[in-house]
């Protein structure tokens, strides 16, 4: 089975964003998806960029996409690249593409001098957990991610 990695393009859209579905599935958080088609073309594609996708196809087939950008790190003065979801279909899984995915990134990171490739991982993955430890990555246990949305954040903002 070939494997190749591309940059996503627009006609790509639909594809990612059912993949995003399937990962809020597996993750159980369906419900908070509310990516469109239309939104998540222009962050990819239109005038101002917020995030960049890559994607995997086997034997033609659409079977895994990266969706990443740049965060910046103050103590390196560098910006870094932050991963926020890496999915690979049931189907195509335990053949190497998530790793093939994860050196294409670091390599996209490396050849953009960032000082940093990270991502978060939910606790109770094991198997993503033992993956991400198993190609170098350190699961730090001492960080928490703190998030503000819907309306908590509008409070916070003033409202």
């Amino acid at each position: 089975m070939s494997f190749t990695i591309r940059p996503a393009r627009p006609d790509d859209v639909a594809g990612i964003l059912a993949m995003i579905c399937e990962l809020a599935e597996f993750e159980q958080l369906s419900h908070l998806v509310t990516a469109t088609e239309a939104k998540l073309a222009d962050d990819l594609f239109g005038a101002a960029p917020a995030c960049e996708c890559i994607v995997g196809e086997a034997d033609g087939q659409t079977v895994a996409f990266a969706l990443y950008f740049h965060n910046y790190s103050t103590f390196l003065a560098r910006r870094g690249l932050y991963l926020e979801d890496l999915y690979v279909r049931p189907v195509a899984r335990g053949r190497g593409h998530a790793r093939a995915m994860m050196t294409h990134l670091a390599q996209l990171a490396r050849e953009r001098g960032c000082g940093r490739f990270e991502w978060s991982v939910l606790d109770w993955n094991a198997n993503a957990i033992a993956f991400y430890e198993a190609i170098g990555a350190t699961v730090l246990p001492d960080w928490r991610i703190c998030r503000v949305t819907g309306p908590a954040l509008e409070n916070l903002a003033g409202r």
